[in-house]
């Protein structure tokens, strides 16, 4: 499949179907993370996979009760150990380089066939303190995948003339 069939074929899972995820895929999946582009290649990046059902109902609740974490095949935090890193612009790194590796963990997902949602709401120490991350570090955002029970249909985008420009603004 061409990498922009996926791209576009791709879409957030409103829910999930439950069962586990074979732990090839899971594999897959986090290895397409860790080989994400990063700001000066620190890789500064933590990918904790959760597919123990007890510790997935756990989760949830520091979720606020996000039924996709219970259905999900897998969570993954996607955590960051470096968050005082400034590119030479001025800004942190770890926001940009997390959305790398979780869009990449997405794209892998979906060529498994399997759906994927990006959750950022959620109680962090509650996160932290369930899965042992570090004080110093954080959990950037939450990345749950598996089957989807429902595929929506592909939401069309602003069009290319609205958001892509050459030379100039």
């Amino acid at each position: 499949m061409d990498i922009l069939d996926v791209i576009r074929s791709r879409s957030t899972a409103k829910s999930f179907t439950g069962g586990s995820i074979n732990s090839q895929v899971i594999d897959r999946i986090l290895e397409a993370g860790r080989l994400a582009p990063s700001a000066k290649n620190r890789q500064a990046w933590r990918f904790i996979a959760v597919r123990r059902e007890e510790l997935k109902k756990i989760l949830s609740e520091a979720c606020y009760g996000d039924q996709r974490l219970i259905d999900a095949g897998c969570v993954i935090a996607v955590c960051t150990t470096n968050i005082q890193y400034k590119m030479p612009n001025g800004q942190l790194s770890y926001p940009l380089d997390m959305a790398f590796a979780a869009s990449f963990m997405m794209l892998q997902a979906e060529h498994e066939g399997l759906g994927s949602s990006l959750l950022a709401t959620y109680d962090e120490r509650s996160v932290k303190d369930l899965l042992t991350v570090p004080h110093a570090m954080r959990v950037v955002m939450l990345l749950a995948v598996g089957n989807s029970s429902e595929k929506q249909d592909y939401i069309d985008r602003l069009p290319k003339e609205r958001v892509i420009s050459y030379d100039h603004w």
